[in-house]
């Protein structure tokens, strides 16, 4: 079984793994680990179809989670509109700023096209600490308030579970594409551009659409996480959280989108266990990450497909019908 079938039923598995959790890992720190992978994870899956399938680097998208957040930050806690206002104009700030970008960086190719975004969170980051009046500046944001239901606010689990059906819906969007003849014009394009292009597919317009698919995910993400924590401060926004989306995008595995959704769950967990050695945190993250590197060329994605495919032979030696075949 393979394609969109097989890929929809390993969604259903993560939507069912993501439900139940919390009833495994109860407490408040717990539940906050959780949301945050399932925050990393959205924009690991937009920047999986910008930089996995379409072949486009981006050093900027954590810019555009910023820019997303601080958005529906100023628009509700400063302005008063409505949360959900809000956070709906968050994401379309990201993406309307994604197709200003987009329109001339997406002429360069390569490195140069990774520079150019780079350039673009570093203005923003610099945006981000500059303007303090409207910003906060360097001190950060507060005061950003949680969506509410007949005037009481969300709680951390009701929120997680908002949370986690965004990154499902994401997901669900994501596959759908990748299996229509967009994505198939998407995957022609990270072959060769000259090659589609010949092929009739109108590269700037494909490269244009998933970028701003992908920033708009990232602004997706940005509101969410504003109005989770209730505060946000350009540290979480600058070139060091770029390069980690594109380490998760990297280490889940280039051309699978549940493999990014993996790849960001475990670099962000990580962390989390690794604060026990202290001192040593930082060399121990790296020595993990230069092992998954050298040992699973294919991401954790094709490392677990590989597991999976050695049991399943293992389970068929065993049955009495493999038997009689080796026999």
């Amino acid at each position: 079984m393979g394609g969109f079938r097989a890929d929809a039923l390993r969604l259903c598995a993560l939507a069912a793994a993501l439900a139940l959790a919390p009833l495994v890992l109860s407490g408040g720190y717990h539940l906050t680990v959780l949301t945050m992978c399932c925050l990393h994870a959205m924009i690991a899956v937009g920047l999986n179809l910008l930089v996995g399938h379409a072949g486009q680097i981006s050093l900027g998208h954590a810019g555009f989670y910023g820019l997303g957040a601080y958005t529906t930050a100023v628009l509700t806690a400063t302005l008063g509109l409505p949360v959900p206002l809000g956070m709906a104009a968050g994401v379309l700030a990201a993406a309307a700023v994604a197709f200003l970008v987009g329109v001339p960086s997406l002429k360069l190719t390569g490195h140069y096209l990774a520079m150019a975004t780079l350039g673009f969170g570093i203005i923003l980051s610099i945006l981000f600490n500059e303007t303090v009046a409207i910003t906060g500046g360097p001190s950060g944001f507060t005061g950003i308030p949680r969506p509410a239901v007949a005037g009481a606010p969300l709680g951390d689990l009701a929120y997680y579970f908002i949370v986690a059906g965004s990154l499902c819906l994401v997901l669900l969007l994501s596959l759908n594409l990748l299996h229509s003849r967009l994505g198939r014009a998407l995957r022609a394009l990270h072959t060769s551009e000259k090659a589609a292009q010949a092929m009739g597919i109108d590269v700037a317009r494909h490269k244009l659409f998933v970028f701003v698919l992908s920033a708009g995910f990232a602004g997706l993400a940005g509101v969410l996480y504003a109005h989770y924590l209730t505060f946000i401060a350009p540290a979480s926004f600058g070139f060091s959280f770029s390069v980690e989306l594109i380490v998760m995008v990297v280490l889940g595995g280039m051309t699978s989108l549940l493999g990014s959704v993996l790849g960001a769950f475990f670099l962000t967990v990580l962390p989390e266990f690794l604060r026990v050695f202290e001192n040593v945190e930082v060399l121990l993250f790296g020595l993990i990450l230069v092992l998954c590197m050298l040992y699973l060329p294919g991401g954790l994605a094709g490392g677990l497909a590989a597991l999976t495919e050695r049991l399943s032979r293992t389970t068929k030696r065993r049955t009495p019908s493999g038997e009689a075949a080796d026999g």
